[in-house]
């Protein structure tokens, strides 16, 4: 369910003061959001967290945890999520318990001071905003129910046609998804780089460590196009190139992918680019490459030749889960005999030349200020690419 938007403040204002039914147009707007919140409940089961919080907090209180450093780790941090996700709940829950008795206490106040309780219903006004967004955001939360939305995300950036742009543009969608997980709080790792001779980069892969975030950033996959006067040409041309953002989610110890080693050609080589003492001096770097498929995974963020193995091998390891997921899609739908054209990989715009303008091609959700969403501010894009997702689906 999409919460309406909010009616316009002069016009609430206005029946503020001279009317008597603006009680009772908050009290529909109350039940609306009580409605919405049951709805979002059921998906997110309260009681569920509690009986999972409990036993998690069981888990933590064991004398042996930290014996095993990365299981406590996991421990701890589902149990953080956990307790986050039941908190959110249970604070929307309260403020809409807040907002009727302010609504109440404004009815109340309207007779004996008129003036105090336009005060008072302005107030409700600006809760009643901020309780629509912040329950929209949630909303959100509860569309994310794939099988592998609730993991970490890696997410690969590859520079494609457009020469030297190109490779600069791959960097400016770096930035911008790093900007954006440093503006949520979630933790990032960068853990390859690979960076063209000019400016800009070849390719880039980092994680992002958070509930959901591949779920969250997986509407992100696909072809980006930036059309902009190409700094880089002399004769200020206009210049159209392309970026492609891959999202897959992170392999975790409970999956089983099997790569025998027969399967596996592994190179060894001198990391390159910007770095501390193990850059350029030691064959640090890996190359895995899956030879039935031909999936190729590079690492050289790490120190050691062992821990850029290790990386490689989970980042190929969540390729392949991905690639199986998707082959049994397909087979789904192969045998239902569902086959539907789609919008192609290129989904979104970055237009800076002649106008100012980025625009999702799949949503038509669109924002006039580029240098805000090249800073981080691309929720709207991502929440309206889950609605647009989860609507694709239904209509399945």
């Amino acid at each position: 369910m999409i919460i309406p938007l909010p009616a316009p403040a002069s016009s609430i204002g206005k029946r503020i003061r001279y009317s008597g039914d603006v009680a009772i147009e908050f009290s529909e707007e109350i039940q609306s959001l009580r409605t919405t919140m049951e709805n979002i409940s059921a998906v997110v089961q309260p009681e569920r967290l509690r009986a999972q919080i409990e036993e998690l907090s069981q888990q933590a209180a064991a004398p042996d945890l930290w014996d095993d450093p990365s299981h406590a780790q996991e421990v701890t941090s589902q149990l953080s999520h956990r307790q986050s996700e039941l908190d959110r709940v249970l604070a929307m829950e309260e403020r809409i318990d807040d907002l009727e008795a302010i609504v109440d206490m404004a009815r109340e106040t309207a007779e004996s001071d008129p003036s105090e309780a336009e005060d008072i219903f302005a107030e409700a006004e600006a809760d009643l905003g901020a309780l629509k967004d912040d329950m929209s955001a949630l909303e959100i939360r509860t569309l994310l129910d794939g099988e592998y939305d609730e993991r970490n995300a890696v997410i690969t950036i590859r520079s494609g046609a457009g020469g030297v742009d190109a490779a600069d543009f791959a960097e400016i969608l770096l930035r911008m998804y790093l900007r954006w997980a440093e503006r949520h709080g979630y933790p990032t790792k960068v853990m390859d780089t690979s960076y063209a001779e000019e400016a800009g980069l070849k390719s880039a892969t980092f994680e992002v460590q958070a509930p959901y975030a591949y779920g969250t950033l997986s509407v992100e996959a696909g072809t980006h196009r930036l059309v902009r006067i190409s700094p880089f040409d002399n004769q200020g041309r206009r210049q159209t190139s392309f970026a492609a953002v891959e999202v897959i989610p992170l392999i975790e110890s409970t999956d089983h992918i099997e790569i025998p080693e027969s399967e596996l050609k592994v190179d060894v080589f001198r990391s390159s680019g910007p770095g501390g003492q193990s850059v350029n001096t030691t064959d640090s770097a890996v190359r895995m490459t899956h030879i039935p498929t031909g999936i190729v995974v590079s690492m050289q963020d790490e120190k050691s030749q062992i821990q850029n193995r290790a990386a490689a091998l989970r980042v190929l390891q969540s390729r392949l889960l991905v690639l199986r997921h998707e082959e049994e899609q397909a087979k789904k739908k192969e045998l239902a005999g569902d086959v539907k054209a789609s919008w192609g990989d290129q989904m979104r715009s970055y237009v800076l030349q002649p106008y100012q303008m980025v625009k999702d091609l799949r949503t038509e959700y669109e924002s006039g200020n580029p240098q805000n969403v090249f800073d981080g501010d691309i929720d709207g894009f991502i929440n309206a690419g889950i609605r647009w997702r989860k609507n694709q689906q239904n209509a399945e």
